[in-house]
């Protein structure tokens, strides 16, 4: 395997580091480009204090991606680079639409105009998208094949009709598993800037010969996973309420489903992309492959933890959110070679550990977010 100098932006973060580790451990030279976004780092990182848990190996530098001369420096020398540095969060980013436009879009357009205009040494370009992009699942009709319906409407969710209907013959319709093929039906500013962060980088990665994939990431979990992050996720704030005593809170009937994918498989993923794909541009999903309801969830963390306690249900739900989501991961397989070795179970059970190992008390409390 030859080795490389690599660009991660957001590489402090939760899912970047794991992945400097990782590029690390195969002998590549590493640099990773930051902004210690408070929210995600707290508030002491406003000092420019990196996390404990970032590698000393990597080169470290405090930036923004919307900085065009800071990010030509980091770019010097560099042969690969992994676009991690993203604002995450559904539902925060319908209260500040401009900052995550203006982060998302046009810190990516930065990144690719310099990719597209200035001399450099890039090679390949790996940007994580998600699920988001997708909206909806797929579903199956037994009189009109595949179909994929828009989002549950008011009437439906106040009747508690939790379940799909075919959106042609109004018949119960069945979960799939989402091919990459399925239409893009983004219902978040942050689902749309995610699209828009992946289709310009393989218009751009096209048009100017540089290798580049997105990367379809569905539910992310495992250790470095920060509870400050509005997009930490129904594993993190299922935790922290049953360390708490609290029973955890489940929308609708917890019949709902989700792929979660544990973030060692993910980095797999990230590293297959770059060692293997040569030429051209295309998205992948990056998932488990396999379902799980948000009723398992609760439960499995439960047990992990040592605090069975019942989940509150009170058929209470959130307009626009999800019924079925997990990925179709044979394209991955096909062109990558990627096989998720983490099953849920022992991801949990590891993600719980984890946190246990640091503390209750250094948790802080959490409000209800994305699932």
């Amino acid at each position: 395997m030859t080795t490389e100098c690599v660009l991660v932006t957001g590489g402090a973060g939760f899912i970047g580091s794991h992945l400097v580790d990782a590029l690390l451990e195969r002998g590549h030279t590493v640099r990773v480009y930051d902004n210690l976004e408070p929210q995600v780092h707290g508030p002491s990182r406003e000092q420019g204090e990196w996390p404990a848990y970032l590698s000393p190996e990597a080169e470290r530098v405090l930036g923004d991606v919307r900085d065009r001369e800071a990010l030509r420096r980091a770019l010097q020398g560099v042969e690969a680079v992994f676009h991690m540095a993203a604002l995450v969060g559904v539902g925060q980013s319908m209260a500040e639409v401009e900052r995550y436009v203006d982060v998302n879009v046009r810190g990516t357009g930065v990144l690719l105009d310099l990719l597209s205009t200035e001399k450099h040494q890039v090679g390949r370009l790996i940007v994580p998208s998600s699920t988001a992009v997708y909206g909806e699942g797929a579903y199956s009709c037994t009189a009109c094949g595949t179909v994929y319906p828009e989002p549950r409407g008011e009437a439906q969710l106040q009747a508690r009709e939790w379940e799909m209907r075919c959106p042609s013959c109004g018949q119960m319709a069945t979960a799939l598993p989402i091919v990459e093929e399925k239409p893009a039906q983004p219902a978040s500013v942050y689902a749309v800037t995610k699209r828009s962060q992946e289709e310009m980088c393989l218009v751009v990665g096209r048009a100017y010969g540089i290798p580049t994939v997105a990367l379809r990431y569905f539910n992310v979990y495992g250790p470095r996973q920060s509870p400050l992050n509005p997009y930490t996720g129904v594993v993190t704030l299922f935790t922290q309420r049953l360390l708490e005593g609290k029973p955890p809170l489940i929308y609708e009937d917890g019949e709902q489903t989700r792929d979660f994918v544990q973030v060692s498989d993910v980095v797999q993923a990230n590293l297959l992309a770059l060692e293997r794909v040569q030429d051209g541009a295309l998205a992948l999903n990056v998932g488990s492959g396999r379902p799980a309801s948000i009723r398992q969830v609760a439960s499995l963390l439960g047990q992990a933890l040592g605090r069975e306690i019942a989940p509150d249900i009170p058929g209470i739900y959130r307009p626009g959110d999800v019924r079925h989501s997990w990925a179709d991961i044979a394209r991955a397989q096909a062109l990558l070679g990627y096989t998720p070795h983490v099953s849920f179970v022992d991801g949990v059970r590891e993600f719980s550990a984890a946190i246990c190992s640091v503390g209750q008390s250094s948790i802080p409390a959490l409000e209800d977010s994305d699932i």
